[in-house]
């Protein structure tokens, strides 16, 4: 994500391409949703995420339990 792709106020979900190490903005928004929480991630916060499911996700701890690892962080 660059500069320009942030785009603040702009409300409701946005959509991502997740990238290795980066994403891009397909449309723009304020949140995505966690694929396990379904809670809503703003951009801004969102550090974690699957690029080949391209998926979000709120926490570590909420992609072990998309992989189904048994393990509590």
């Amino acid at each position: 994500m660059n500069r320009f792709e942030r785009r603040p106020g702009i409300p409701g979900e946005a959509e991502i391409e997740f990238l290795d190490g980066d994403f891009r903005i397909v449309k723009p928004g304020a949140y995505v949703r966690c694929a396990v929480t379904k809670e809503p991630i703003a951009i801004d916060e969102l550090r974690y995420w699957d690029v080949d499911r391209q998926e979000a996700y709120a926490s570590p701890q909420a992609k072990l339990d998309r992989l189904n690892l048994k393990v509590k962080l």
